[in-house]
């Protein structure tokens, strides 16, 4: 005979179960309801919750809460920054900028827009060369890194183990050598595009290297989220990099790599580097827990050049979609010209139709996207949302191979973002990026005559090509943008 407490637990515990899963699924549905900013996602993890028991609940809490808080880290970094508060004018640059907003009122605003999402200053003083390729970024870089006496900071999404990765080891152990102090951060997932690790290497070597957020889930590693995307390289403090350029030999076409790609990276000298550095430093506290700080890290950074330029980081913390409500406020600016050119074009229905807006407007409008992607499924959900833009007045350009990975925005040939973004819910809602706007005449119609050049060498898409597509084509296009959320 079975004890009578066995008879009871026999008969209790699918209640138990059932109660517990109750509880768990009123838990998740109270924190959506009153944590998760958009309605299609609440709506679809509250159902997922009740529809799959426990199951839901399990895959809410391991994916659906961001757990990344880094306030205080940047709490402790204030004193560090004290010095790039108050940006100092000289008379030339406040004569500058009074012409440049009365020529451009218009942009005047985005400058008051931005400047009330981000708390940084727009810092006058900045020089910005634009570095095509790593035929043109790496040796620079290369050349900064050698040129160091105090400091190096890199932070990369993708680090690769190759002949272009050997080359910045070489260089940041050089550094090291003569007594610079190097720190180096790398995505965790970024460093898993090539074995061994990047990170494992630098560390063996002796250098201070990280991860950010070691993922948990390898073998998905190219479609996990909250990933660091940020590509940064200051030295001293005072010279910066930033744009859209990895470290990887295929970003090296004179080394004729077998995956080569086209892309766009940017030195800069002035002010502004310290928004990098910034940058650099709440990432490297949060992954290290180290402090920088001190003069080798925050100089005072003389001024070097005639664009007013600020730094905007993004991420699914804090700073959640300051990216995306810029570029609403710069297409919605717009007044003759919009150039986007990005490798992955899946933005929301807000962005596809502010896009779309500004072309019925009057504004002039060109997107330029690669014609072969090295995401063929990325490919497939952007061709899906062509007709919306291309309806009105849109015109989309695809340009030739190599993969182009450039990420540019330009608007009325005077103010560009340039960074590490792209137009897709992963790089503006799911992944840490970093930006530089700038305003400045000379570099927008650089950035603007670039696109152009891409624009002519390119081949449009119509809205004919769209809708003339078999349809076999178009239901494959239409299911892969059903993705768009985790592609």
């Amino acid at each position: 005979m079975s004890e009578p407490w066995l008879d009871i637990l026999s008969s209790l515990w699918p209640w138990l179960v059932a109660l517990i899963n109750l509880l768990t699924s009123i838990g998740c549905t109270l924190h959506i309801v009153l944590r998760k900013r958009e309605i299609r996602a609440a709506i679809g993890w509250t159902g997922l919750v009740w529809l799959a028991p426990m199951l839901g609940a399990i895959l809410y809490v391991s994916f659906g809460i961001n757990r990344i808080q880094r306030r205080a880290v940047e709490l402790q970094l204030k004193d560090s920054w004290a010095a790039q508060t108050i940006p100092i004018h000289t008379a030339e640059e406040a004569s500058f900028h009074e012409r440049f907003t009365k020529i451009h009122p218009n942009l005047s605003g985005l400058m008051r827009l931005v400047g009330g999402l981000t708390p940084s200053f727009v810092l006058p003083g900045n020089r910005i060369a634009a570095l095509q390729d790593g035929d043109r970024a790496y040796p620079e870089m290369l050349a900064a890194i050698d040129g160091a006496r105090r400091s190096v900071a890199l932070l990369s999404y993708i680090f690769d183990n190759d002949r272009a990765g050997d080359a910045f080891r070489q260089a940041l152990l050089r550094a090291q050598g003569r007594g610079v102090a190097v720190r180096v951060l790398i995505d965790d997932v970024g460093s898993r595009y090539s074995r061994p690790s990047m990170v494992g290497q630098l560390r063996s070597a002796g250098l201070r290297a990280e991860a950010f957020l070691p993922s948990r889930a390898p073998r998905l590693f190219k479609y996990a989220n909250l990933r660091n995307h940020r590509k940064i390289l200051v030295t001293d403090g005072c010279v910066g990099f930033t744009g859209g350029t990895n470290i990887r030999e295929g970003h090296w076409r004179s080394l004729q790599p077998k995956s080569p790609a086209q892309c766009l990276h940017f030195r800069i000298d002035g002010p502004v580097v310290s928004h990098l550095q910034r940058a650099f430093a709440l990432d490297w506290a949060f992954a290290s827990g180290e402090i920088l700080e001190g003069d080798a890290w925050f100089p005072q950074i003389e001024h070097s050049g005639s664009v007013w330029a600020r730094g905007i980081p993004d991420g699914p913390d804090e700073d959640f979609e300051t990216l995306k409500d810029t570029m609403l406020g710069a297409l919605s600016s717009a007044r003759d010209t919009v150039r986007i050119c990005t490798p992955y074009f899946l933005p929301d229905a807000i962005l596809i139709r502010a896009v779309a807006i500004a072309a019925m407007r009057g504004v002039d409008v060109k997107i330029c996207l690669p014609e072969k992607s090295n995401m063929p499924v990325v490919a497939w959900a952007a061709m899906a949302q062509h007709w919306q833009l291309l309806g009105r007045g849109v015109r989309i350009f695809l340009t030739p191979p190599p993969f182009d990975h450039t990420k540019l925005f330009v608007v009325d040939g005077a103010w560009s973002l340039i960074g590490s973004t792209n137009w897709d819910a992963r790089s503006l809602r799911l992944n840490f990026e970093f930006n530089v706007e700038c305003y400045d005449e000379a570099l927008g119609e650089e950035m603007e005559r670039l696109l152009d050049r891409k624009v002519r060498q390119g081949k449009e898409i119509t809205l004919a090509d769209v809708e003339g597509r078999r349809f076999p084509v178009q239901l494959r296009d239409g299911l892969a943008r059903l993705l768009m959320p985790y592609l």
